[in-house]
């Protein structure tokens, strides 16, 4: 790695994100993603650890390019879908193990309830029912978040008709078939990531761990504590990847550095930044979609703040 690489390391946001490595011809060697960009890059001139594999590679780094990431989920995200577009000499794997999934949640009268499917399916006559939330990576996070919405917000008991066991327990939980429309819509809420809905959420999640601590139900208490961790993995920032299939063109300019990313089909996949004046910027941020002008903005300053590091170098 060079010093100017290195200079550039100390420059990255303490932020998660997604990094790339490139040599000296500009090809790319590695992506990866970190919960804390700066600390994460700069241990590749330490100790490697179990990635001692990439101590070859070490030194081809000639330049440190980064996407600073609202959440670390949006992260994990960004990397899956570069690496499935390429997979560079250095990476071992299309983008990390979780395995993708959505919510699916279900408010007709026949078979209310909250579940976690591997593929989004059609409605089944039950048209606006059912409706599905996602994608989201890591499916033992999201059913720790799905028992933890359970837990406060029982939709699944209240059905029109629920057989034997599932009977007892709408009566112990105090559930019933007019309850139905407003589980589901809080569930809506808290899914659709309304700030408001989530507090409420985790207030009662937090109220009812604190009590099993209390009385000492440590395992119980315990599994609450995952389920908020659940919770706030579903819940956090996540624009990179959608059930929406959405095409885009997104671009950001800043100090003579133009970065410019590829949505397709409601993915983030692609990624390129190179050196351009705001007269070449112009058409570029003028067809940026203006929800993602933020996004196009934030990372160009910093891919221009991590250029500006590595030229300081004496």
């Amino acid at each position: 790695m060079t010093a100017s690489a290195r200079q550039a390391a100390a420059a990255l946001p303490i932020g998660p994100g997604v990094y790339r490595f490139t040599d000296g011809r500009n090809v790319t060697l590695y992506v990866g993603r970190a919960v804390n960009l700066r600390r994460r890059v700069a241990s590749y001139w330490g100790d490697l650890g179990d990635r001692a594999h990439l101590a070859a590679m070490v030194g081809r780094i000639r330049a440190i390019e980064a996407v600073s990431c609202a959440s670390e989920h949006e992260a994990a995200w960004l990397e899956r879908n570069l690496l499935e577009r390429s997979i560079p000499r250095w990476n071992r794997t299309a983008g990390g193990q979780e395995v993708e999934v959505c919510i699916r949640l279900d408010s007709s009268s026949r078979s209310a309830g909250l579940s976690v499917v591997h593929d989004r399916g059609e409605p089944e006559g039950n048209g606006a029912a059912i409706r599905y939330f996602g994608p989201y990576l890591g499916g033992a996070r999201v059913r720790l978040a799905v028992a933890g919405l359970n837990r406060i917000f029982p939709l699944g008991y209240a059905a029109d008709h629920r057989p034997g066991t599932a009977a007892e327990m709408a009566v112990r939980r105090g559930v019933n078939g007019a309850d139905r429309e407003g589980l589901a819509l809080s569930l809506t809420a808290v899914l659709d990531r309304d700030p408001a809905a989530i507090t409420s959420l985790r207030a009662q999640l937090e109220g009812r761990r604190a009590d099993a601590a209390r009385v000492q139900a440590y395992e119980l208490a315990g599994r609450i504590h995952a389920e908020l961790a659940g919770l706030d993995w579903i819940t956090c920032p996540q624009r990179v990847t959608s059930l929406m299939h959405e095409d885009a063109d997104v671009a950001g300019w800043a100090d003579g550095v133009l970065v410019r990313f590829e949505v397709r089909a409601g993915r983030l996949c692609g990624w390129r930044q190179q050196a351009g004046t705001g007269a070449q910027a112009r058409p570029f941020l003028a067809s940026t979609p203006p929800r993602w002008r933020e996004f196009g903005a934030h990372n160009a300053e910093l891919a221009a703040r991590l250029r500006q590091a590595a030229r300081r170098v004496p």
